[in-house]
């Protein structure tokens, strides 16, 4: 494990290491780990543990009685998992969550996490932090999600992420698949629709990235 993840995680970022060393001295916590395409929670399982992901990656899934699936989102190391679950009324939660490879994580349970914040302003204000973050998130994702063409929904991830950066080059997250993954449509689908885009100049198209080359017609499109 390496252990730089917890220092920079979305719980612990900016604690010093010998204070981190000394809260995980202090705090019971257990190390799990899980094999790939293992869930780690059930949807409606009760929620009583947050976990911070140390190795792999995680997926949240939610199913449908049809059949359907949608990828909510992926968490990656140093993200936390399940603390608006935890800390909901209902204490359920509403997603499976599935290892997209190994994983190993660091679980709290929740009074423990509690007893920590009351300790500590700064794991407080991280804690706090996140939780809004996520609920933001979920917004863009609900509005994501509302648009039903492929094009649709890479333009306003697109935009989204260079309204966030400020910049006109986006990073595609680690791969075509994992893009995907995120926008709920097939890999071969998304490869047609960016090579469309980038026929019609709307962007520039490399392996690792995007430059968005004309803003208004990816606008234009979700209108």
């Amino acid at each position: 494990m390496d252990g730089s993840v917890l220092e920079t995680s979305t719980l612990f970022c900016g604690m010093p290491a010998i204070e981190l060393r000394n809260v995980l001295e202090t705090t019971p916590h257990r190390i799990q780990c899980y094999d790939k395409d293992e869930t780690i929670f059930h949807i409606m399982d009760p929620a009583v543990s947050i976990g911070i992901l140390l190795e792999g990656r995680v997926q949240a899934q939610k199913p449908f009685p049809n059949g359907n699936q949608i990828n909510v989102s992926v968490r990656t190391p140093g993200e936390m998992i399940g603390p608006a679950a935890v800390f909901s009324s209902s204490q359920k939660f509403p997603c499976d969550v599935v290892a997209l490879e190994p994983v190993t994580m660091m679980m709290f349970y929740k009074e423990d996490l509690l007893a920590l914040m009351q300790k500590n302003i700064r794991i407080l204000k991280n804690f706090t932090t996140e939780i809004a973050s996520a609920t933001y998130m979920l917004q863009q994702r609900l509005e994501l999600l509302s648009y039903n063409g492929i094009s649709q929904k890479a333009a306003f991830w697109l935009l989204m992420k260079a309204k966030q950066s400020g910049k006109s080059v986006v990073q595609i997250p680690d791969s075509v698949s994992k893009w995907a993954m995120i926008l709920n449509v097939s890999r071969p689908s998304l490869h047609r629709e960016l090579n469309k885009m980038k026929k019609q100049g709307l962007i520039r198209y490399n392996p690792r990235v995007i430059e968005i080359i004309d803003a208004k017609a990816l606008q234009d499109l979700l209108t």
